[in-house]
């Protein structure tokens, strides 16, 4: 199959048409995702079809994947319309405030996209200071919160989903830096996208710090090569697990591996950890023996399992606060007091 951005759209077009017609709880059905913002789409060959269906009531499966070829899926996200009734408090949610504010309409049952738009557009004010700042610090906010509890509990016995959180406390802060200057970064580009965004800020000490928070600082590319064994049976055998986090797909195999495999090869490895380090994890959560062992040593060598950690959560602190600087000097010279 040959693939290009025109021939996802023709796709995401058809799958939304089709299930649509089928199901007459969807009202409505709109592409986001890099096919909207990449004329490129694809890394490593690979790229997955961002397509979110809004229906009547709460869907029963929120988030579900359709294997087109080994390089290409949809990633289908289900949403109620009970998600969408405060347009205006859309403005402020960090997430799906972007999704809907210049997606791609496919299908429509009822007059409900133009008016959720309409009122999120308003003013042109969505991409004003205020608002994104306030986009912002609930980035930041939620950061905070992952951080805190394993703060209090250092000292503890670090697992998996200890370093999930950190993890997770990592990407919101990464993209309370983005939005200042753009929609949210996906996971699957964070390292690539986001010196950039630190650089329109004139601060990019930050993509450095997040490279370090991550202890890849002087990582070289023959051990992410030496781990990739070992990440992709933890992935394959987690893929299974009924209790493991959805993004961890038999469909999205070769949509980390041949990315990560990309990053790599293009003279700048240490964005491949990001995508690595995080699918290990989720992975390593449901995983024993062998396989849990390996994704510890891996981990212990960049410091974020075992003796390392605290040093970690330290260092995040740390970011945190510059961030938190970050965005008090955009909201002062913004004449911007309180949000």
């Amino acid at each position: 199959m040959r693939v290009t951005r025109e021939s996802l759209i023709r796709i995401a077009k058809e799958t939304a048409q089709e299930r649509a017609y089928n199901d007459k709880d969807i009202i409505a059905a709109y592409l986001t995702g890099s096919l909207l913002t990449d004329r490129d789409p694809l890394l490593g060959g690979t790229a997955d079809i961002d397509l979110v269906f809004v229906y009547k009531r709460p869907p029963a499966q929120p988030r579900s994947f359709i294997i087109l070829s080994p390089d290409i899926h949809v990633d289908l996200m289900r949403r109620s319309k009970d998600e969408f009734k405060s347009p205006r408090e859309l403005r402020g949610d960090p997430w799906l405030g972007y999704e809907m504010y210049d997606p791609l309409l496919l299908y429509e049952r009822e007059r409900f996209f133009d008016f959720v738009q309409a009122s999120l557009r308003a003013g042109f004010e969505f991409e004003q200071a205020p608002l994104t700042l306030q986009r912002c610090r609930t980035l930041y906010t939620q950061a905070r919160k992952h951080w805190t509890p394993l703060m209090l509990n250092a000292g503890a016995p670090v697992g998996a989903g200890e370093v999930i959180q950190y993890l997770q406390a990592l990407y919101l802060a990464a993209n309370a830096v983005a939005e200042l200057s753009g929609p949210p970064i996906a996971e699957r580009r964070l390292l690539l996208e986001f010196p950039a965004r630190a650089e329109a800020l004139e601060r990019p000490g930050l993509q450095a710090g997040l490279i370090g928070l991550l202890g890849a600082s002087s990582l070289e590319p023959a051990s992410i090569e030496e781990w990739l064994s070992d990440w992709k049976m933890a992935f394959a055998a987690a893929g299974s697990d009924a209790r493991v986090d959805v993004r961890i797909h038999p469909a999205r195999l070769n949509y980390y591996e041949k990315a990560i495999r990309a990053m790599l090869e293009s003279g700048n490895a240490s964005t491949a950890i990001w995508p690595l380090v995080y699918t290990w994890t989720l992975a390593a959560a449901v995983l024993q023996g062998e396989q849990a062992r390996a994704w510890q040593a891996a981990f212990q060598a960049l410091g974020l399992f075992g003796t390392g950690f605290e040093d970690r959560l330290q260092g995040l602190d740390q970011y945190l606060d510059e961030i938190e600087i970050l965005l008090d000097e955009v909201a002062a010279a913004n004449g911007i007091v309180d949000l």
